[in-house]
C-alpha cells in the first residue's frame, strides 16, 4: 500500500468529549482544509490550504491555537509524534479528513496497537482501515453543497447529529429515509444551547437515540 502525505493543523492529547467514546484519553490528529462550509464551525482555522501556511511537522505536535497553518506528514511520522503520548486511542479529524485516503495512516496505527476514530461529515468518500471507528456528523444542506453520501452513512458505526432547532432532526429523518444506516444515532446541541439540550434530550428518550454534550467544553479541556 502506497504512503499518502497529509497536512496536519494539530496534535495533541486530551479527552474525547463528543459521542461514543466520551471520556476516553486520546490523541487527536486534525487535519487541514475543509470546503463543507458548517455556519457553526469552531475549527474554521482548518478550511483553507495556503502555501503561506506551511510549517515543520514538529511545530504541529502541539494545540494550534486556531491557527491556520498545517505541515505535512507520512504515515510513519505521525506514527512516530501520537508514539510520544500515553493514550492508544486515535481520533482524525479536520477540517474535513476524508479530503484524504486514511487507509494508510489507520493500518500502520492499528497494526501498532492504537485504536482510530474518524470523525467525518460524511460528505467525501471514506477510505480507512476496516477496524476503524467512523463517525459521521451529517452536514446537511450546508454552505459548500456537498451531499452527506450514502456509503459514508453506511459505513458509520456512530452517526452524530448536530442540532439547534426541530429543522435539524427534520433535517435527519429526511437523510435517514434516503440513506438507511445501521449506525447509532446520538444528537449533540450546538454551542451548549439550554434549547437545543431540551430538544435533544426529549428527542433521544422518544426514539431511544443517545445524547451526545460536548464534555471538553463544559470541564474546559481541548
Amino acid at each position: 500500500m502506497s504512503d499518502v502525505i497529509y497536512r496536519v493543523n494539530e496534535i495533541f492529547e486530551t479527552i474525547q468529549g463528543e459521542g461514543f467514546y466520551s471520556g476516553t484519553p486520546a490523541v487527536f490528529i486534525r487535519m487541514q482544509g475543509c470546503d463543507v462550509g458548517c455556519p457553526w464551525c469552531d475549527t474554521k482555522h482548518t478550511w483553507a490550504v495556503e502555501l503561506d501556511d506551511e510549517y515543520p511537522l514538529e511545530q504541529m505536535n502541539q494545540p494550534s491555537g486556531d491557527r491556520q497553518r498545517w505541515a505535512q506528514a507520512s504515515s510513519d511520522e505521525l506514527l512516530a509524534l501520537v508514539s510520544s503520548y500515553q493514550a492508544k486511542h486515535i481520533v482524525i479529524t479536520g477540517g474535513e479528513p476524508c479530503w484524504y485516503d486514511l487507509k494508510p495512516l489507520t493500518k500502520k496505527l492499528h497494526d501498532n496497537g492504537y485504536m482510530c476514530q474518524l470523525e467525518t461529515s460524511g460528505t467525501y468518500e471514506i477510505q480507512i482501515d476496516a477496524r476503524s471507528f467512523v463517525t459521521v456528523s451529517p452536514k446537511i444542506n450546508m454552505r459548500g453543497k456537498r451531499d452527506v453520501l450514502a456509503s459514508a452513512m453506511q459505513r458509520a458505526n456512530e452517526v452524530k447529529h448536530p442540532v439547534g432547532r426541530q429543522s435539524d432532526i427534520d433535517a435527519l429523518d429526511l437523510l435517514l429515509a434516503r440513506c438507511p444506516t445501521q449506525a447509532q444515532i446520538a444528537l449533540q446541541p450546538i454551542s451548549q444551547q439550554q434549547r437545543a439540550t431540551d430538544l435533544c434530550i426529549q428527542t433521544c428518550i422518544k426514539r431511544n437515540w443517545r445524547l451526545s454534550v460536548q464534555l471538553h467544553k463544559y470541564i474546559g479541556v481541548l
